[in-house]
């Protein structure tokens, strides 16, 4: 009898583990390793970083039909898997070319669905592929666990109402940091992506996604789980906007489409539908995630053959500094007159577009090819023309969604560069595919696209190179109208280690009204800067904008023409970037290149700071420098934001210390010889 129990036992054993199925996969320097489970039709995976577990076992599901069939189990038929080694073309980014190294390990499921997992030095990502008819998403399991209840630095989807769940959905996608513990944050309150988890000791995770071609964005919050009245969640869980069934014109000057009706389901899958990348960008240090390419590398490949035409570079803007310019005999504001002067004042400072921001078409219509009487269009597109400057137009997102086609050709055909679209203020799946229409069409007519109002970048800009930036970001338009308390230049030395992971931003520096902490007051008409002028300066370095705005008035750059002639020749694209020194939260610089000329930028936040710079270590060996030019915080620039000083190094100079300002940053521009 005993050996009969035994031989039970031995066989229910053989049995269970028949049905578990366990997955390794490590990153190529074997730092980062994935464990992948199955059992009886669920997949989970776990993460680990130098043998510190990250992750902890979470879940991976979706829910989806195929005709009139549902499922939710992943079963297992086959896997397979490769290594990739290879140096990929990175065009207008930080950097000229990114190595594209990861091994990858790929579970087909069955009805025509596959799990692709692959591991790169810098983070692990997975995503589900779908080659099978047509059919319905209706919900997909998101989940990221962790260990030892972890910090997390999160944005969360300002418009809240504890009683209607779904107005989250509707979002600009701006707002300050909350840095708390997880088990701490409102499991309510949707976090938009990227965010940011301080595991332990200095390991971080950056969670975003890439590839995000025709689904919805995604949303994480903690879990709902309760202790008592205090949650111990320490788990992200993921969330979807529903497929809109019913929008309508409205919004701001009826330019949106609002949602009035969801579907049950939150995407319809194509014959062949990829979905997103999910990343866990890992880091064993800050400076490491500040230069993280993963969202770039995880993108679509670029689907244009030619782009020649491509020219990204510095933009004169009028609606921060309110079309407020001074010196001139006419009345300033929407009309030719004025815009003439913000031509001309690019023209003689090598600034390469002039933006006509809302306003030059006529309001509530939606109608952009309904131009105000006080703008001759075609007329100011032939006077930048002639002064080697291009226009680049503000368009409203129903007004351009209802006749992309037309308006396209039509302004392309008339001499415009390109199209900053605005007031999207959605990510689910029909807002999402209007990105992917926006940027293919404006691609045929060789436009440039600035997106606005927008998600983060999730991959499109590697697809489209068209698309040269996105907002996404609480960027300087903010100081606007935002109180005394919110806090921008903390901000500032978080964005570059979270938001930035995404990729480029239209954050639209270059204030040179700078109020030292205490000074600042919102101005419409007049707008400030918070921290010191340095620090605006730096943030030409320390962010990163293909298509970069100089958001101030003429007046006020024409008042500084040297400082304005340095500021405008600095690069927006580059070779190289490194980046030596940082911490979230506290401070970091920036080392960029381009060609033989090397920008080094730092910012802080309000604590003041002395740095050293080793030059000869952060350059590359065997560099000859020619020249070195500083921009530093004035001696008062603690009470006078404006207060910085310019001056010429030694180029034997090769150790530097230097202080910033409460608020404060400084820019180095290194000319290197040709070697």
């Amino acid at each position: 009898m005993k050996r009969f129990l035994l031989l039970l036992f031995i066989t229910l054993s053989i049995s269970i583990e028949a049905k578990q199925q366990n997955f390794s996969l490590a990153s190529p320097d074997g730092l980062i390793v994935a464990n992948i489970a199955a059992l009886d039709g669920s997949i989970s995976y776990s993460v680990s970083y130098k043998s510190n577990t990250l992750i902890l076992p979470s879940r991976i599901a979706l829910h989806y039909t195929q005709g009139d069939n549902e499922f939710s189990t992943l079963h297992i038929r086959n896997t397979s898997r490769r290594t990739v080694d290879q140096i990929i073309p990175s065009h207008f980014t930080r950097q000229s070319t990114m190595r594209d190294h990861f091994n990858e390990l790929t579970l087909q499921l069955k009805n025509g669905l596959a799990l692709v997992f692959r591991a790169y030095n810098e983070g692990l990502a997975y995503r589900f592929v779908w080659q099978g008819p047509a059919g319905h998403v209706i919900n997909e399991t998101v989940e990221y666990q962790f260990p030892h209840q972890p910090t997390a630095t999160v944005p969360y989807v300002i418009s809240f109402d504890s009683t209607r769940h779904d107005i989250q959905y509707s979002t600009s996608f701006e707002n300050l940091y909350t840095t708390a513990p997880l088990s701490k944050l409102d499991h309510r309150r949707l976090c938009f992506l990227p965010l940011l988890i301080h595991a332990n000791d200095d390991i971080k995770v950056c969670i975003t996604e890439s590839a995000l071609l025709s689904y919805p964005g995604l949303y994480l919050h903690t879990s709902k789980e309760e202790s008592g009245k205090e949650s111990t969640s320490s788990t992200l869980v993921g969330e979807h906007a529903p497929l809109p069934r019913n929008v309508v014109q409205g919004g701001h000057n009826n330019l949106q489409l609002l949602v009035k009706e969801r579907e049950d389901y939150i995407a319809v899958m194509d014959r062949q539908h990829v979905f997103p990348w999910r990343i866990a960008m890992v880091a064993g240090s800050s400076t490491q995630l500040a230069t993280n390419n993963l969202s770039y590398l995880l993108a679509e490949p670029s689907r244009l053959d030619d782009i020649s035409w491509i020219h990204p570079g510095k933009v004169a803007w009028d609606w921060w500094n309110n079309w407020n310019i001074g010196g001139v005999d006419f009345i300033a504001g929407i009309n030719n007159n004025t815009y003439k002067h913000y031509i001309d004042f690019a023209a003689n400072y090598g600034i390469e577009y002039v933006i006509l921001d809302e306003g030059w078409a006529v309001n509530m219509q939606a109608d952009l090819f309904q131009v105000v009487p006080e703008i001759d269009l075609p007329m100011l597109v032939q006077y930048a023309k002639e002064r080697g400057v291009g226009i680049i137009l503000w368009a409203g997102y129903y007004a351009f969604e209802r006749d992309m086609e037309q308006v396209c050709r039509h302004y392309s055909e008339m001499g415009v560069k390109g199209f900053k679209i605005d007031f999207m203020d959605r990510d689910d799946q029909l807002a999402a595919d209007f990105y992917r229409r926006a940027a293919e069409a404006c691609a045929r007519h060789h436009l440039l696209v600035d997106f606005h109002g927008a998600y983060k970048p999730a991959g499109l800009n590697r697809t489209y190179p068209n698309v040269l930036n996105f907002e996404g970001v609480a960027g300087l338009e903010q100081l606007k109208w935002a109180p005394s308390t919110w806090d921008q230049i903390q901000y500032d030395v978080e964005i570059p280690y979270i938001r930035q992971a995404a990729g480029p931003m239209d954050y639209t520096q270059g204030a040179m009204n700078n109020a030292a902490r205490g000074c600042y007051f919102p101005s419409w008409s007049e707008p400030m800067s918070q921290g010191t002028r340095c620090h605006q300066l730096a943030l030409y370095i320390v962010l990163e904008s293909p298509i970069n705005m100089l958001c101030d008035s003429p007046t006020n750059y024409m008042r500084e023409p040297d400082y304005t002639r340095f500021l405008a020749a600095i690069p927006t694209v580059w070779d190289e970037t490194r980046v030596p020194q940082g911490e979230v939260g506290e401070y970091i610089v920036t080392a960029r290149r381009s060609g033989n000329s090397w920008y080094i930028g730092g910012i802080t936040n309000w604590t003041a700071r002395d740095i050293n710079l080793d030059l000869s270590k952060l350059l590359p060996e065997g560099t000859t420098i020619q020249s070195i030019e500083h921009f530093a915080d004035g001696i008062n620039a603690h009470r006078k934001g404006s207060d910085y000083r310019r001056s010429t190094l030694s180029p034997t100079t090769s150790e530097l210390s230097i202080h910033m300002a409460p608020g404060g940053g400084f820019l180095l521009k290194i000319q290197q010889l040709n070697n």
